[in-house]
């Protein structure tokens, strides 16, 4: 057996014992060295300039080749290399995550695809140099504090002066040893703005903004902190109703995998699609093609639900401070950087100030050098120590003038200036020259007593010079829990077993009784009054002597079941109409009394609250003068499941028919419109829109002068920043619009009812020009608006507040209108209660109208 301590010195022979080691101690020391090493080295990036330490080199090489020119990736590879250990691979993998990310790096080249997944071109074949931007914040050499290199032979940055919140404007990931950092990338203007702010003392809530676009709820985001997480949607557009286009997609995800769960999910029967196609070039564009029958609303649910057409992300904010890994919120992490870059601004402008400093003491020392002629009181000296001295002497009265003591270093730089510029001395411009460096020196001054405002003046000057085509690309929303199990396509058939008590999709010799997913759930009432709610399966047994099973809906209130049953073997017969809304699951439940005997008469299921009437036909022996009755549902409350219902009738029965169906009882369906997710929902959520059942419709008017009518299927989507109305739809509504007409450049008013009941139909009522916008829509039943007009030579303006009903009568949609005023409008706004209503674009219109006025129709 080997000691599990390791051998001893063989220097204890001369009386030096050394301390025995266990193997485990070494190991443990060894592991946390590694740890540590991984952590701080390769992992997990600085906060002060948003970098680990291969990207650092990369920059720093790059820096040090930076000639205006490109350079091949593999030279800058090959550069780097002398300061990072681990090889090309490595750093070719960070060169080109650095240049996909588009800010420090300008890149040449095939440099790979985010959004498909293609890797970069080899090195030999790709160039990049530092962007001017990067040039601007990343670099001084006199404000680095320098370290040296692992071999000991190059000087390399501890860290990169880094002007500006990086780590958050690119993001960050990374694995260590029990230790992760999951950093969102943020808007590059947002961060500006952001900085400012903090600067000016105010609260700021970043938000993350993905390369790739798409929509995103950051309402978990939790400042990026652990236990946050982000939905991420792609945007999917219904390109027609057999067609739907996703023109975005979720960041950390790629067209392929995209394209390829769309795939899995079509086999699996979660989805149904006819095609897809990816047409991916410059930008993201997937064409899902839908086979007949097929929602297009409800399938853009089920591609959020089942495809990576929707994804989580869960941010780690990890960051290395003070050679430490810390745990920090976005917003803490900004204002420590927005900290860090005033600290560094002030450096730059003390470093400057000195300069200045400096060059203005020379240039005074020169001026009164010359001027003064000291230069002459060194002809006769003979000796090196002589001439220091006499020219010391010649500037002993000039001495108080200056800011700091003349030393020998000054003497010396005196006696190197050439005769040529001795004789050329203009004494004009060595004051202009004086004096423009006291200027800069009281701004430099002036500029370190007000550091703030000049570093809300310098991240100014960045949104100025670098942030055009840097606005936001992922648009904020809140989403709405899809549930899966509305969206899920009914992928399978269920047949059932009555007698002996089977349900389930494997069943194929059995009776059909409907379609199912393989994700739903299904409720099966039996014979003896009892009822349960199962996952569906292949097979399952459930009980014997099934009287009806379906596919149940949790918190489905609208479903309501007619029961009439006997309570126990010889007693009354009751009837009840309830509801199934929550249960649990594979639990059986009595719906009578519980007396042994009892069995179900009738039983019936209405989705929609639907009353009903039945016969009901007694015994012929029963003591009963009449011996057949109609019973109506109608007059029944709807009560719980466990409820004992109302007593029918005392005698026993003989049969029971249904007779006739009613309509429901609970009336329509309240509906709300939720503008935050652009969805339908029953859930007092949003704007009330009304009750509706049947055939109601909803009317959707666009803000480009388009309209439309909808079902109000709970599954529709409404792009809610499209949209100008959304209510309930009423065939004897009038519309009441004002529009611009692009061709003849004047304003019309029209006033129309929706004559066609087609729903998904899209039509424009302010016609096809180019140029056309409506101004004011409404379906007030007396709109009035304010008109402001110019007239006459000196564009003298006018308003008038005047009823719209009196100005057109009500003609057909596509009824071009009358002209709103004789004079030359350029504002209409809505009037309500008397006052104006604020219209945040009528500026616009006027600008647009003005445009049309100036040069045409663009």
């Amino acid at each position: 057996m080997v000691n599990n301590k390791m051998f001893k010195s063989s220097s204890e022979a001369n009386g030096v014992i050394h301390e025995a080691l266990h193997v485990s101690e070494m190991y443990s020391n060894w592991f946390l060295e590694y740890a540590s090493y991984v952590i701080l080295e390769r992992a997990v990036p600085a906060l002060l300039d948003g970098l680990k330490p291969v990207q650092r080199r990369i920059l720093h090489s790059m820096k040090q080749m930076d000639d205006g020119r490109f350079n091949k990736a593999a030279n800058i590879i090959g550069h780097t290399m002398q300061y990072h250990p681990h090889g090309d691979a490595a750093i070719g993998e960070a060169l080109v995550n650095l240049g996909q990310k588009d800010l420090l790096i300008e890149t040449q080249g095939n440099w790979g695809d985010i959004s498909t997944g293609d890797s970069a071109a080899a090195p030999r074949y790709i160039e990049a140099r530092l962007s001017k931007f990067a040039l601007e914040v990343a670099f001084n050499n006199q404000t680095t504090e320098w370290q040296l290199s692992y071999d000991g032979r190059k000087k390399e940055p501890v860290l990169l002066p880094m002007k500006f919140p990086l780590l958050l404007a690119q993001g960050a990931e990374g694995i260590a040893v029990g230790l992760a950092t999951r950093i969102m990338p943020h808007n590059f203007i947002e961060l500006l703005e952001a900085s400012i702010d903090t600067l000016r003392g105010k609260e700021v809530n970043l938000l993350p903004d993905f390369p790739t676009g798409g929509m995103a709820d950051f309402s978990n985001y939790n400042e990026g902190l652990r236990g946050g997480r982000i939905n991420v949607r792609a945007k999917i557009e219904i390109l027609e109703k057999k067609t739907l286009v996703i023109r975005s997609i979720p960041y950390t995800t790629t067209t392929a995998n995209v394209m390829d769960s769309i795939v899995k999910a079509n086999e699996n029967g979660k989805i149904k699609i006819k095609r897809v196609v990816d047409n991916t070039a410059k930008d993201v564009e997937i064409v899902v093609e839908l086979p007949p029958n097929v929602s297009p609303d409800v399938t853009i649910d089920a591609l959020y639900a089942f495809t990576d057409c929707e994804i989580s992300i869960s941010p780690n904010a990890c960051v290395i401070i003070d050679e430490k890994p810390r745990f920090l919120g976005v917003n803490e992490i900004l204002k420590i950087s927005a900290k860090h870059t005033v600290g560094l601004l002030k450096r730059e402008l003390e470093i400057k100030l000195g300069e200045l400093r400096e060059a203005w003491h020379f240039s005074s020392l020169e001026k009164i050098f010359i001027e003064k002629r000291i230069y002459r009181d060194i002809e006769e000296c003979e000796t090196w120590e002589g001439v220091i001295a006499a020219i010391d002497k010649g500037l002993m009265p000039y001495k108080k003038h200056f800011q700091r003591e003349i030393n020998e270093e000054d003497i010396v730089s005196l006696t190197e200036i050439k005769i040529k510029r001795i004789s050329r001395f203009d004494s004009f411009k060595a004051n202009e020259a004086i004096k423009a460096l006291e200027v800069e020196i009281k701004q430099v001054e002036y500029d370190l007593k007000h550091l703030t405002e000049y570093a809300i003046a310098w991240f100014e000057n960045l949104i100025k010079k670098y942030g055009k085509g840097r606005e936001r690309k992922t648009q904020i929303r809140n989403f709405e829990t899809i549930h899966v199990a509305q969206v899920a396509q009914a992928n399978q058939k269920l047949y059932i077993n009555r007698m002996d008590g089977f349900i389930g999709y494997g069943l194929r010799k059995e009776e059909y009784i409907g379609d199912c997913s393989d994700i739903d759930d299904i409720i099966v009432f039996l014979s003896d009054c009892t009822f349960m709610v199962t996952r569906v399966s292949e097979k399952a047994f459930v009980g014997k002597d099934i009287i009806h099973a379906q596919v149940w809906k949790k918190n489905d209130a609208r479903m309501i079941y007619h029961m009439i049953y006997q309570d126990g073997k010889d007693g009354p017969v009751y009837v009840k109409r309830f509801a199934v809304t929550s249960i649990t699951y594979d639990k059986s439940y009595n719906l009578s009394q519980g007396k042994k005997g009892s069995k179900v008469l009738y039983f019936s299921a209405n989705p929609n609250s639907e009353s009903e009437e039945v016969t009901v036909a007694l015994s012929t022996k029963s003591a009963a003068r009449k011996l057949t009755f109609d019973y109506d549902f109608a007059g029944l409350a709807v009560k719980g499941r466990a409820s004992i219902g109302n007593r029918l009738t005392k005698y026993p029965v003989r049969k029971i028919l249904h007779k006739k169906a009613g309509t429901s009882t609970l009336g329509g369906i309240d509906i709300w419109y939720d503008e935050t997710v652009g969805r339908l929902n029953s859930e007092n959520r949003g704007k009330y829109l009304g009750k509706f059942e049947g055939e109601d419709r909803i009317l959707v008017i666009y803000k480009d002068g388009a309209l439309e009518l909808t079902t109000f299927e709970l599954t529709n989507h409404y792009d809610n920043e499209k949209i100008d109305i959304l209510e309930k739809y009423n065939p004897e509504t009038i519309i009441t619009a004002v529009y611009f007409d692009g061709e003849s450049k004047n304003y019309y008013i029209k006033r129309f009812k929706t004559e066609s009941d087609v729903v998904g139909r899209v039509f424009s009522f302010i016609g096809e020009s180019e140029g056309s916008f409506p101004a004011v829509v409404t379906t007030d039943a007396d709109p009035k608006a304010e008109i402001h007009s110019v007239f006459g030579r000196k564009k003298e303006k006018r308003s008038e507040v005047a009823s719209l009903n009196n100005l057109v009568d009500v003609k057909g949609w596509k009824a071009r209108g009358n002209r709103l005023s004789s004079y030359e409008v350029i504002d209409v706004k809505m009037v309500e209660n008397g006052k104006p209503e604020p219209d945040h674009d009528a500026k616009e219109d006027y600008h647009q109208l003005k445009l049309f006025n100036d040069r045409g129709p663009r």
